[in-house]
């Protein structure tokens, strides 16, 4: 597992927990003792609720290891990446991994909205490349889209199929395009609300209590910015206006303005909303 934030500790969490071997690894050591503490509070609070047992806890937190880049990678059978929504980044380290990681080993991504193919073109082993797009928060979601690029094989994606499915998720298979199909329709709904907020239409709280009694949604959609990170929305919308070159992904300027401001949600305490945990 390469990349230790909110993602990558989850989908580490989840591998661990149903018996794989996992090896977690970033270029921070803060990073991975943070991850590390994510989740052991996370199978804390699965013991709670009594979807665990503690010896479950334990085994879990055993198959967990630590290891520097790209070393880690030496002896994998399947690479997950969840670093930062960059794609020069990602391409960086698919290069790095297609030298580290063995032969046979399948090399996937958890991009949110970057090319599989532009990520597997940058390696020599294009059709063991493939995307693994986790929600957040992983342990809890059930979806993982796997996205095939243009070049990966059935065999890879059979196997990460496979992989999916016996991790106690639903897999549903998807072609290589800007957002794949979870954020080409969700980030528009999202960019929406905050127009919404920035013409003045509605409050925040507003825009999500009649999306979530009106519409019946679990979240609304500027919550739910909130907790995807408005920094990885923005980023999102770029590549979607970017990439398909349609102007009604122009991500809204207040969204923009809040990023630079700082304000990127739950991970810094304030986005649309204010957070005290």
């Amino acid at each position: 597992m390469l990349g230790a934030g909110t993602m990558g500790s989850g989908i580490a969490h989840v591998f661990a927990q149903y018996g794989w071997v996992t090896t977690l690894s970033d270029v921070s050591q803060p990073a991975l003792d943070r991850a590390l503490e994510s989740v052991r509070r996370n199978l804390e609070r699965q013991v709670k609720k009594g979807a665990l047992t503690p010896e479950q806890r334990d085994a879990t937190l055993e198959r967990i290891h630590t290891a520097a880049l790209p070393d880690a990678a030496a002896d994998a059978d399947l690479v997950v990446e969840a670093a930062t929504e960059d794609r020069l980044t990602k391409f960086k380290i698919f290069q790095e991994l297609d030298q580290a990681a063995p032969p046979g080993a399948i090399l996937a991504s958890n991009t949110s909205s970057i090319s599989i193919t532009a990520i597997a073109g940058q390696t020599r082993r294009a059709a063991q490349v493939i995307g693994m797009h986790f929600m957040n928060p992983v342990p809890v979601m059930q979806l993982v889209e796997v996205v095939r690029g243009l070049e990966t094989s059935d065999q890879t994606t059979q196997r990460v199929l496979d992989i999916a499915t016996a991790l106690g998720k639903t897999p549903v298979a998807v072609r290589d395009a800007p957002g794949f199909v979870s954020n080409r329709v969700l980030l528009p709904m999202i960019n929406e609300a905050i127009f919404c907020v920035m013409e003045g239409v509605a409050s925040p709280e507003a825009v999500d209590t009649v999306m979530k009694l009106g519409m019946n949604h679990p979240l609304g959609p500027l919550a739910l910015a909130d907790l995807i990170g408005l920094d990885v929305c923005l980023a999102i919308l770029q590549v979607l206006h970017r990439d398909l070159g349609d102007d009604k992904y122009r991500p809204a300027p207040l969204l923009a303005q809040m990023v630079a401001a700082g304000r990127l949600g739950r991970k810094s305490g304030r986005g649309f909303h204010v957070y005290r945990d």
